[in-house]
């Protein structure tokens, strides 16, 4: 069976994290993705007590996000923090809307920004790659997308893909995954809603409960060995249910 894991910051509104590790363990999840808020402003001792808090539910955190302002500020923080963290594989997750590049050659500029980026993690032997959101799937001007100058940019990136937000891009995640398969490394795994409903959680969906075709999806993407999968929801009004629906969902996959 393929092991499922959580990404914290769905649960940022539902502190202490404290109270959501017994509630992932007692689930079935094996490990949980952190974010940049979460861990950034912690000294030493903060993510040492972090990862004990971790283990002793049986968690471990072998993938994490890191802003790109920490990743080319610090960079050796940055890698500090994985360390500490035990994490494998770092993806950067987003690029807020004043600093997205507008045409292609300056996403392929940027793809080659995140490859320079990258270089201190992988040579420290980590994986680093980039978090996909929606934004990257609209056509250029000269017909590719902001996705494919990325990675052409950045030949040696690795890619956590976001099914749902291929989805809301308007882009076929099958096609993606033909395509570019051999990159990913991780996967997010969240559902959408069907239309007109769950405004109250942007749209989102408990896994299972909405309308992207994970089974599907599961047997394109075990193709490519993909080592990790990681529930995310934006904003969910019940963490509990979340937690509970989702695995339940995906462990028929």
């Amino acid at each position: 069976m393929t092991k499922f894991g959580f990404q914290l910051y769905s649960a940022r509104n539902f502190q202490p994290f404290t109270n959501i590790y017994p509630l992932l363990a007692e689930a079935g999840y094996t490990h949980v993705e952190g974010y940049g808020a979460m861990y950034a402003a912690l000294d030493d001792a903060g993510l040492n007590a972090l990862r004990s808090d971790l283990h002793r539910n049986g968690l471990t955190m072998p993938t994490g996000h890191f802003g790109l302002d920490l990743l080319e500020g610090d960079p050796m923080r940055a890698l500090k923090i994985a360390r500490l963290l035990g994490i494998e594989a770092v993806y950067c997750p987003y690029l807020l809307p004043d600093m997205r590049p507008k045409d292609a050659s300056s996403w392929f500029s940027f793809g080659q920004r995140l490859q320079e980026v990258g270089k201190p993690l992988r040579d420290a032997g980590l994986t680093f790659g980039w978090h996909n959101h929606d934004f990257e799937f609209a056509t250029l001007e000269d017909g590719s997308t902001p996705q494919e100058q990325i990675f052409a940019g950045g030949p040696e990136l690795a890619w956590e893909a976001d099914i749902a937000w291929i989805i809301r891009g308007v882009a076929d995640p099958f096609a993606w995954i033909e395509s570019y398969g051999k990159r990913i490394t991780a996967v997010h795994v969240k559902d959408i809603a069907p239309a007109g409903t769950n405004s109250e959680e942007d749209g989102w969906a408990d896994v299972g409960q909405g309308t992207v075709p994970w089974k599907d999806l599961m047997a394109a993407l075990k193709a490519y060995g993909v080592r990790h999968f990681i529930l995310e929801h934006d904003n969910p009004k019940d963490v509990g249910r979340l937690i509970k629906r989702s695995i339940a969902a995906f462990n028929t996959y």
